[in-house]
């Protein structure tokens, strides 16, 4: 499986390498303020999915340009795509930006794939395997103190985002922390904590097809990943931090405040106006259609009870075979 993966990631970059060339004829269109889409996004995604159910027939699909149009509806196997992750990068020019492709099976990753075209670098994983650049083995960095430690993120771009919670939050981050960077393709920045580069990453208003590779060549390069309160069901909340072990406990310190997870059994707080649950993102209630097989085959928990979202009106910010 991870060979195919490899295979369709390699697609996908030639595509994307030959537009590079002549940037100002593709055709561009948006999803949202800020939000871009190319034919290249279109046609790097429709090589992908074309090399994986060629392959894997049975496969089900969960694309970020086309969701689940394709592919079977009822696998346990889902393949969570992100053909070209840094599309604003990609249109300027600027040569940061990769296709990430992951292999779920019942809501777990399994295998993971994120391709560099512009340098040729193949990051790849199998759970319990190990995580690699192209034939060299991955680590994360042994740093323990946040204070000497570079951090990757992502900055605001959507309509409705809110900034004023950012800009608080890239504070209490950046004067604790020997610098911050923001290339534009969480795909890669999650690859490069793997590689040791940085030492950890933090970012908001992700989709499960922007994180899920690189979340498994993580792990498996001996690095964490969770949400703000340091939980493992990042891929539902939107958001994400990760890093090597040590930083990764001091950035969840800092970042457990700006959390918009709670869990059901929690009650509100007295006096709290204004709270109420607000309905799962679509592309999360996607991702959980895709690789849950049935309703019947995936039993409820029986103790803790699934995460949702809720907004405080009120509340002060404080990645099975050997590669070829």
């Amino acid at each position: 499986m991870l060979n195919i993966a490899i295979k369709a990631a390699r697609a996908a970059g030639s595509i994307i390498n030959r537009a590079a060339l002549d940037l100002d004829i593709i055709k561009v269109g948006q999803k949202g303020p800020n939000d871009f889409v190319s034919e290249v996004d279109q046609a790097a995604e429709q090589a992908i999915i074309d090399v994986l159910l060629e392959a894997y027939p049975g496969h089900g699909i969960l694309a970020e340009e086309s969701g689940r149009s394709r592919g079977a509806k009822d696998s346990e196997f889902t393949w969570i795509i992100d053909p070209l992750d840094g599309t604003t990068n990609f249109l300027h020019g600027f040569p940061v930006y990769a296709v990430s492709i992951a292999l779920a099976h019942r809501n777990q990753v399994h295998q993971a794939v994120v391709y560099d075209p512009t340098r040729n670098d193949m990051f790849y994983a199998s759970r319990g395997r190990g995580a690699f650049l192209n034939d060299r083995r991955l680590r994360v960095s042994k740093r323990t103190r946040l204070s000497d430690s570079l951090i990757g993120t992502g900055f605001p771009f959507r309509k409705g985002d809110n900034f004023k919670r950012y800009l608080k939050m890239f504070e209490d981050v950046m004067q604790s922390c020997a610098g911050l960077r923001r290339p534009g393709a969480a795909a890669l920045d999650l690859c490069y904590v793997a590689a040791g580069y940085y030492d950890g990453f933090f970012e908001t208003g992700l989709n499960p097809w922007d994180v899920a590779a690189g979340s498994l060549i993580i792990t498996e390069a001996g690095g964490l990943i969770g949400n703000f309160t340091g939980e493992s069901d990042f891929l539902y909340q939107r958001e994400v931090v990760a890093g090597c072990p040590k930083v990764y406990g001091q950035l969840v310190q800092i970042l457990a405040p700006y959390t918009r997870v709670i869990k059901e059994e929690e009650p509100a707080h007295e006096g709290a106006a204004g709270v109420a649950p607000v309905k799962a993102p679509d592309a999360t209630q996607a991702f959980v259609d895709a690789a849950a097989p049935s309703s019947e085959a995936v039993a409820p928990p029986a103790v803790k009870k699934a995460p949702v979202r809720i907004r405080r009106a009120d509340a002060t910010p404080p990645g099975d075979d050997a590669p070829m």
